[in-house]
This record gives structure tokens, C-alpha cells and sequence, in this order.
């Protein structure tokens, strides 16, 4: 699958598990211990405004949805799942093939083409899709493609600080690919929700 496909198949896997996120659950806090799951879908939504911009060459000077921001909910709006939608749209519309050979200076990447990027917002999407639906108490099973994509990606870049991808932890031995991914981006899968 190619780069911009596994994005869509990402982007697909967010959009399933933001649309079973029920109306009294978007203030519960995720499995990102700052963030609740409503800032968790105005990040994803930041995310698409950013990779437009850098698509299109636009300036897109907002950084509240950006990794580490304090509150990145009002970006999601009182329907986050549109708002996510409708961020999602333009995005797609603007990655076109000379847009991913576009060069744009990512904070601690350095220069890169869009398609770099792309790779990026794959694997934060899959990361996102399963704390989402983690936080709801769902058995997240995702693409083992995008899995792939994700941990090679975070493999090559995964940057350890806070806001972004938190410690590694060591996985369950025969822990499945999708297991150790998520544990590579500090995400503890094989432990139960908190109540």
C-alpha cells in the first residue's frame, strides 16, 4: 500500500473510532493523560489544518492542537466528528502528487517532502484511533498495515518527550505487532481501562 493510501486507511481507522465516542463520554480523560478524548479529536483535526497547509504551502500559524498543547479540544468544536470530517476532506483534497513532493521544515525532523509528513500523521492517526478507543473500553484491532507503517515510522523517528510519544515499554512476551507498536509509543495495551 502506498503512503497516501495508508494514510486514508488511518484516517479511516480515527473517523470509525471517533464515531462511536457517545456524547457524555468527549470529556472522559484518555489514555493521553493530559488530553481528554474531545482534545484528542482537535489535535487529529489541528493535524489535518497543518498537513493542508504544508500540502498547499499555505501559512498555518495555530499551534493549539500541535503535541504538547495544554487544551486542544475547542479546535474539535461541539461536534467533533464534522469538524473532524470536514478537516479530513479539505486534507485529502490537498495532498496531490506535487503536493507530496513539496518540501516544509518540520521542528525536529528538519527538512522533509510532504510525503514524510503523511508517514508522520499515519502513525499519530493509529496511535490515536486505538487510545480513543481504548479510553472507551473497546478491543481496538487495527489495520495491520497502518500498524506496520506506524511502527516503522516510530522506529526511524519517534521522538521521546513530553507531548509526544511517551517512554517504551516492554510488551507482554508474544505480544502481537500491533501490541509491541503501541508499547514502542508508550502505550500499555494489555492493561485494562482505568474506571
Amino acid at each position: 500500500m502506498d503512503t497516501l493510501a495508508l494514510y486514508r486507511q488511518a484516517q479511516d481507522e480515527f473517523d470509525a473510532m471517533l464515531a462511536v465516542v457517545p456524547a457524555e463520554r468527549w470529556e472522559t480523560r484518555s489514555t493521553c493523560p493530559e488530553w481528554s478524548v474531545r482534545d484528542l479529536a482537535g489535535h487529529a483535526v489541528w493535524g489535518q489544518h497543518q498537513l493542508r497547509a504544508w500540502a498547499t504551502g499555505e501559512d498555518y500559524a495555530d499551534r493549539s492542537g500541535a503535541p504538547g498543547s495544554p487544551h486542544p479540544a475547542p479546535i474539535a468544536g461541539d461536534d467533533p466528528l464534522t469538524t473532524w470530517r470536514k478537516a479530513r476532506a479539505a486534507c485529502l483534497a490537498a495532498l496531490t502528487p506535487e503536493a507530496l513532493t513539496r518540501n516544509t521544515t518540520i521542528p525536529g525532523l528538519g527538512e522533509v517532502p510532504v510525503a514524510a509528513v503523511v508517514s508522520l500523521l499515519t502513525t499519530d492517526l493509529v496511535a490515536h484511533a486505538w487510545d480513543i478507543g481504548h479510553t472507551l473500553g473497546a478491543d481496538v484491532r487495527l489495520d495491520p498495515g497502518t500498524v506496520t507503517a506506524a511502527f516503522d515510522w516510530a522506529r526511524a523517528h519517534a521522538v521521546r518527550a513530553p507531548g509526544f510519544f511517551g517512554p517504551e515499554l516492554t510488551p507482554p512476551p508474544g505480544s502481537d505487532d500491533q501490541t509491541r507498536m503501541l508499547a514502542f509509543l508508550g502505550r500499555a495495551a494489555w492493561e485494562p481501562v482505568a474506571a
